[in-house]
């Protein structure tokens, strides 16, 4: 069957609990012939290609592993909805000539919240406000808070406020339980590993963890139970792998990637695979190839532009120069999806040579083809003298 939009997602579901092989295939690799078409003749063309073993099914993800892609879907949703109400409450603040959301860095932290909620229960007075926020707040921004919190107050604005504050506070108890349904899925995941009874077994010590992310679910226990179910492999080592991002890349690619024979079959999969974008006069852009399966990767990869001392970070800085940020973006995370590929499936440990050890590398790069140019050239490369 093809993969037309979600429509074959219930269908794949009833054949696969039925003990069926559902093979799902790109369309582009049963075009027929230009001529009629209809859905008839398509699916007698895809029985003719599959008789004679000339398609091969894509990647779908078990069942377990689509539960809980589709639950980490869903509170993405809300995170882009929740996050469309705080611009409304920027607008109604902005309205009214209050422009605390341009002082403190977040207007839905713990400061902004208070303010907020002091704002629709009736306060007005800066000073009184100000007194709600953070003591580090309080001592560094005393003058600039009170400023920003004098404002007109138009009862019009103040409506829309509230209207977006309850909508957001509506998003965050949708996420919070699908916080909970992904805690469910993933004990329940856990529970169909070998080795469930005894979760100590073959496992390494704890390790330092990353500071979760600003939209991390909020899991009892996350770090142990997604090295768990990687089997005991830490993905968090690696550069800017979280708990979070780990946990929707396994939403998305499941747990085992021996689907892949090679990291390059698995990156070609993520469309992060390097290659020409060009035929004939047709371009696309270094971008076009990235499909969804990489866009979280590339969004991993971002994050890497102001590591300080991370060699993947150097590599970023240097393919950015050279080529852009696009393409450094994508060959970065193809670096990261190479990575992930081989601690799964190879056991292999990352560790970060840093990024002095990257620049002296390039740089020995840079002397090896200097000193090969320059023998092709009949030349011979001296060290400059040193000055006295």
């Amino acid at each position: 069957m093809e993969a037309t939009g979600v429509y074959w997602l219930p269908l794949y579901g009833v054949l696969e609990a039925a003990g069926l092989r559902v093979l799902m295939v790109n369309g582009k690799h049963t075009r027929n012939l230009p001529g009629r078409k209809t859905d008839m003749q398509d699916c007698q063309w895809g029985a003719t290609l599959h008789a004679h073993g000339l398609l091969r099914g894509g990647f779908v993800p078990p069942a377990h592993i689509r539960r809980l892609q589709d639950y980490l879907r869903l509170r993405q949703d809300h995170l882009t909805l929740a996050a469309s109400h705080v611009q409304h409450m920027q607008k109604a603040l902005e309205r009214m000539n209050v422009k605390l959301h341009d002082v403190i860095s977040n207007l839905v932290g713990v400061s902004g919240r208070a303010v907020i909620e002091a704002i629709l229960a009736g306060e007005r007075q800066p000073l009184r406000l100000l007194a709600l926020c953070d003591a580090q707040i309080q001592k560094r921004k005393a003058e600039r808070v009170q400023e920003a919190l004098r404002g007109t107050w138009a009862e019009e604005h103040l409506f829309a406020l509230r209207q977006a504050w309850e909508s957001w506070k509506h998003y965050q108890g949708q996420i919070a339980a699908c916080d909970a349904q992904i805690h469910q899925v993933l004990q329940a995941l856990q529970a169909t590993l070998p080795g469930a009874k005894d979760p100590d077994s073959g496992s390494p010590g704890p390790v330092a963890r990353k500071r979760p992310g600003l939209h991390a679910p909020v899991i009892p226990g996350l770090d142990e139970l997604i090295r768990r179910l990687c089997g005991g492999r830490d993905l968090t080592v690696l550069p800017a792998c979280t708990s979070y991002s780990v946990l929707q890349l396994i939403g998305e690619i499941g747990l085992d990637l021996k689907a892949w024979a090679t990291a390059k079959h698995f990156t070609s999969w993520l469309g992060l695979a390097p290659g020409s974008h060009q035929s004939g006069k047709r371009h696309r852009g270094p971008d076009a190839n990235a499909t969804g399966r990489g866009r979280l990767l590339c969004v991993m990869a971002r994050s890497l532009a102001r590591s300080k001392n991370m060699a993947l970070g150097g590599f970023y800085r240097r393919m950015a120069a050279r080529r852009g940020g696009l393409v450094a973006i994508i060959a970065t995370a193809r670096k990261l999806a190479v990575f992930i590929w081989q601690t799964m499936v190879k056991g292999l440990d990352f560790v970060e040579a840093g990024l002095a050890r990257y620049e002296a590398r390039v740089l020995e790069t840079k002397q090896r083809t200097l000193h090969r140019l320059a023998k092709q050239l009949g030349l011979t490369v001296l060290p400059a003298p040193k000055a006295q």
